[in-house]
């Protein structure tokens, strides 16, 4: 059975729709814990923007945590909160980036152990795996046969003021890395979070990383066989001018799509209430080469409220690691927050929030009181079962929903699967679609759209034996 979200655009035709609009749903803070862990040793300077990489290890059953860090920065070192308000932070070219380790058996608690791999101030007892090291991405590679590079890793390696290279490194368990090895080819800026990962499809590894294109930040994506030699990086997604682009921008693979959490920085208007900050926004991609927001401007978790040095932990910048699953099946984002502008003095911690599975984004009505419309992109059949996920809409008293079978959007319904033969039957959030004397069987192997007539629900995706045709618009080359 296939399932197909109604975030992704290609699934749907836009002429066919009516009184509908896209609506991301908002991941749910874990306000009871939140925040998990913060900058409490020496070393963690300014944990800045963090890029963590929160992994679940089902071998060792063990939470992992790898994050960037400023280990050496004059301006940020023993500076109180009281100076650190009432003046503007400095950033200095000779700063020192690092590369840090915590891990959690429960995903709450977090313990930063002493690694004994980096003198800092002449001492190893430490949680610092890597000095240098910026924008460090990891991945746990579950198709490696090589015991020893089950953990993978992409970094730029930042001597300050001297030079700077791409690198990758392994390690058998997050914690024992080879010295890393540099980029045979190519030296992108990459000054933030490079995040590889396996594309199942390609049968390749691939990197979302940043580069600068027309005076903004642009988020690339480069493809390797064997995990040193890269592909020239190309743009595969940005923002919207100086005042949303895209810093950093995660990915993970679900079901037939990627979702991106792209953490957007606001510059361009000092007098702008967002100004310096960063929020995280929803995108999406069919194909990793090209990614696409999914509701310009919607958050899929909200800052904390106030300002620095008052405000919540999060309220002045979010940065997401891809999404992790718990051992009991919850879907978490973990994410380092930041109680300060971009630029300005803040300190960062790590939070986490529920997201609900295949529960991104849903179609609702404009007007509660109007029937909504839409219609699929062509499907072919392939057997019986169809399936809607959808949950009534808080507030809203009447709920209906109705669907029928055409050869096209345009057209009429095929005879026996129109909206009035359809018979809806719902099983919490799975909405069964049959249709009186006939079966989805004798359409098998035809190309044929569903048209979905509701009001009072929200709808996140089709499921059943259907798979994807043709989109209304022919997209190749001649």
């Amino acid at each position: 059975m296939n399932q197909y979200l109604f975030l992704v655009r290609s699934v749907l035709n836009p002429q066919a729709m009516e009184n509908v609009q896209l609506l991301v749903e908002k991941a749910v803070k874990d306000t009871e814990n939140n925040p998990m862990f913060t900058e409490d040793k020496p070393w963690e300077v300014r944990i800045d923007n963090g890029y963590p990489n929160v992994i679940y290890d089902p071998e060792e059953k063990i939470y992992k945590c790898f994050y960037t860090l400023i280990i050496e920065d004059k301006d940020s070192w023993m500076v109180s909160r009281e100076e650190r308000a009432s003046r503007n932070y400095n950033p200095r070219p000779d700063r020192v980036t690092g590369f840090a380790y915590a891990e959690s058996k429960d995903g709450i608690h977090w313990e930063k152990p002493n690694l004994h791999r980096v003198s800092w101030n002449g001492n190893s007892d430490n949680n610092l795996l890597f000095k240098y090291a910026h924008g460090t991405g990891v991945m746990l590679d579950l198709h490696e046969t090589d015991p020893g590079r089950r953990y993978k890793m992409v970094t730029k390696i930042d001597y300050p003021i001297e030079e700077q290279h791409m690198a990758v490194s392994y390690s058998p368990n997050g914690i024992d890395w080879e010295k890393p090895t540099p980029w045979p080819k190519y030296n992108p800026p990459a000054d933030s979070h490079n995040l590889p990962f396996w594309n199942e499809k390609e049968n390749c590894y691939m990197l979302l990383s940043r580069i600068w294109r027309d005076g903004v930040r642009i988020t690339t994506i480069s493809r390797s066989d064997d995990f040193l030699n890269w592909s020239k990086p190309q743009e595969c997604i940005r923002g919207q001018g100086f005042e949303n682009q895209i810093y950093a921008m995660p990915a993970f693979k679900w079901g037939n799509c990627y979702i991106g959490l792209a953490s957007m920085f606001h510059e361009g208007d000092r007098d702008a209430e967002n100004f310096d900050t960063v929020d995280l926004e929803l995108t999406y991609a069919e194909d990793p080469l090209k990614f696409d927001f999914v509701a310009v401007g919607q958050h899929v978790i909200d800052r904390g409220n106030g300002k620095y040095p008052d405000g919540e932990f999060d309220c002045g910048c979010i940065y997401a690691s891809p999404a992790v699953f718990s051992p009991d099946g919850d879907m978490w984002i973990y994410y380092m927050g930041g109680n300060g502008q971009h630029t300005n003095f803040r300190e960062s911690s790590l939070g986490r929030a529920k997201w609900k599975k295949d529960k991104f984004a849903a179609l609702t009505p404009r007007k509660n009181e109007k029937d909504s419309v839409i219609a699929t992109s062509r499907m072919c059949v392939l057997g019986n079962t169809l399936e809607l996920l959808a949950d009534h809409m808080e507030g809203v008293a009447d709920a209906d929903l109705e669907v029928e079978v055409a050869p096209n959007w345009s057209e009429l319904a095929i005879e026996g699967f129109s909206f009035s033969d359809s018979k809806v039957t719902e099983n919490g959030d799975k909405l069964k679609i049959e249709f009186t004397g006939h079966s989805l069987e004798e359409l098998k192997d035809q190309k044929v759209v569903f048209k979905i007539r509701f009001k009072g629900y929200k709808l996140w995706a089709i499921n059943g034996d259907i798979k994807a045709a043709e989109h209304r618009l022919f997209e190749g080359l001649i």
